[in-house]
């Protein structure tokens, strides 16, 4: 019977934790997908201003009698034709994100709703042990229980620091993978303005590609690890700036078609890319040092517990 309740409370204390983590997350998450929502608003109305300078100096108006009559008309309706692409581009790119957060968001209802009742389970087992404590009249079954919260606590938080530091190594992963791409890009680029000819342009627009698919992925896992932070940052003390991440997607938007704008891009974005791949190591060290602390104080836990039993 007291072997049960141990046992019971063990998961319970780990189920309440984890409850409170995903709690911690959804409210991110809703956050997060307001911002988001707000700025495709922003870029949907700037998109319809862009579409319509298009027009209007394509048309008869008295701007586009002016740029004609002054032979820029089409050197004008380029430029904003660009712009307008650059804006549909960071739109579709916005519009991916809002549908990952909702999905995020209801793998997290999901999640919650199986510990809905999980509260009045803690209390239950709270007064099934404070009644066999009192007819037990022991100190050391006291000490057993308080022993076994505490087991619950410690393995449910190794459990957050594991899945933390999985999510930390999907992130270097995929910032790897976006590195490889802008040093394509750039060593192509470098060529290309160089009079390397047709191949590299086309190589480098390729790694390009390769790149910005990279860095949605690393947004992606970036936003997920920052999320698999929120529990155990305070005990930590650690952050992570994932706004800048979740911009990295249009890194090279505002010069995509002019070749040494580009180069300029592609060189920032991998110094960004570096950096933050930088941070979310030294973020792992930390977990990793902070998860052996918490194996110890398990250790002598699980101890403590051996011995008490030993000697009830």
């Amino acid at each position: 019977m007291a072997n049960r309740i141990r046992e019971q409370l063990i998961q319970v204390k780990s189920d309440l934790r984890r409850k409170n983590k995903w709690e911690m997350q959804k409210s991110d998450y809703e956050n997060e997908l307001a911002d988001v929502e707000k700025f495709i608003s922003d870029l949907t109305n700037q998109l319809k201003e862009e579409k319509k300078d298009v027009e209007k100096l394509e048309g008869t108006s008295i701007s586009g009698l002016f740029h004609s009559l002054f032979g820029n008309k089409d050197e004008k309706i380029e430029k904003e034709k660009q712009e307008v692409v650059a804006v549909q581009v960071e739109l579709e790119e916005a519009k991916k994100t809002k549908k990952e957060l909702e999905q995020s968001l209801k793998d997290i209802q999901y999640e919650l709703e199986k510990l809905d009742n999980i509260e009045q389970s803690y209390q239950q087992l709270f007064d099934e042990k404070e009644r066999m404590i009192k007819h037990s009249n022991s100190s050391q079954a006291s000490k057993l229980y308080e022993l076994s919260e505490e087991e619950g606590d410690v393995k449910a938080y190794l459990l957050e620091l594991e899945e933390a530091i999985t999510a930390g190594n999907r992130v270097t992963y995929d910032l790897e993978s976006a590195l490889s791409s802008l040093d394509s890009a750039a060593n192509w680029g470098t060529l290309d303005m160089f009079g390397g000819g047709m191949i590299s342009g086309l190589a480098k627009h390729g790694s390009i590609d390769e790149a910005t698919a990279a860095i949605h992925r690393a947004q992606t896992s970036m936003r997920y690890f920052q999320k698999e932070l929120l529990d155990v940052q305070e005990e930590l003390d650690i952050h992570i700036d994932i706004t800048g991440m979740l911009k990295f997607a249009d890194f090279f938007l505002d010069g995509i078609f002019v070749d040494y704008m580009v180069q300029n891009k592609i060189n920032e974005s991998r110094d960004q890319v570096q950096s933050k791949k930088s941070e979310v190591e030294r973020i792992i060290r930390n977990l990793k040092d902070e998860m052996k602390e918490k194996e110890v104080q398990l250790e002598r836990i699980e101890n403590a517990q051996q011995h008490l039993i030993e000697n009830y």
